[in-house]
């Protein structure tokens, strides 16, 4: 049976590696299961996982045994902090254009039997401008573009952008702020990114929020958990918790066929556009 149940898929990605994004795609999961959202946190990185080692979650079988048909998507999911579900990286897979026919159809298969049980899927994408880090971007509804104040994070961020906008058609990005002193700060990164892409590109960037630095997430980082489950009053956590509040209010998929395996159709169509490319 189809699902017809609207579905918000956010890709956190970013220009560079460094930039706290997959530990911003964990705490935003987390927090968006705090408002009551079925959520599933994908870890899209499919040759270097992410995910499991932030929470120190052992992995026994990815979405790769899914595709070759071993097990299904039930049967790999990990359960997280407070329940969030949790697809681990496709190990094995050494990039999603190599994908089979079969296992595009598996991938499809896959996340329809999940589909009338997720209100939020969160995308850990790669980082980088690799291929699939495109794929996924280009498939999600909302690419949330993640930075710190670094001038190669500013300018890989703008890369990505002119990437995703000018060969892509994707045109709208929300910006996070990450590690950042205080808000204003965050707000200086932001007015410095729009700066390049106002002038350069003809893409719309929307201000997703700051996350703060703080002592705390270093030391849950260090102790393999999320910082907005082990220090719940830190100001990071705090963010997070407005970040995820944030996102409830985006506005979900219009179109009638905005449920997840027409996230996972795009995604192959994306692949295919890029193959032909």
């Amino acid at each position: 049976m189809q699902s017809i149940h609207p579905v918000q898929v956010v890709a956190v990605t970013s220009g560079k590696g460094g930039v706290g994004k997959s530990t911003v795609a964990v705490n935003l999961a987390l927090a968006l299961n705090d408002l009551r959202r079925r959520v599933v946190l994908f870890d899209a990185a499919l040759e270097m996982a992410n995910v499991d080692l932030l929470l120190g979650l052992t992995v026994e079988r990815t979405l790769a045994d899914v595709l070759v048909g071993r097990c299904e998507l039930k049967d790999v999911l990990l359960v997280g902090p407070g329940g969030v579900r949790i697809v681990p990286s496709a190990l094995g897979v050494q990039g999603i254009r190599r994908f089979t026919v079969g296992e595009y159809a598996g991938l499809i298969q896959a996340f329809s039997d999940i589909g009338e049980d997720v209100d939020v899927l969160v995308v850990d994408t790669a980082s980088g401008l690799g291929e699939d880090m495109v794929c996924f971007a280009r498939a999600a509804q909302e690419v949330l573009v993640v930075l710190c104040d670094e001038p190669t994070s500013i300018m890989d961020a703008y890369e990505l952008i002119k990437l995703l906008g000018r060969d892509y058609g994707v045109s709208r990005f929300r910006v996070l702020a990450n590690m950042v002193a205080g808000s204003q700060e965050g707000r200086n990164l932001f007015a410095r990114l729009v700066g390049l892409t106002d002038h350069f590109l003809a893409v719309t960037l929307q201000y997703a929020g700051a996350v703060p630095y703080d002592e705390s997430l270093r030391k849950a980082v260090q102790k393999q958990r999320a910082v907005y489950e082990a220090f719940p009053r830190a100001k990071s956590a705090q963010a997070f918790r407005a970040l995820a509040a944030r996102i409830d209010e985006w506005p979900l998929p219009a179109n009638p066929r905005g449920h997840l395996e027409f996230f996972v159709e795009r995604l192959i169509r994306s692949t295919r556009a890029a193959a032909a490319g």
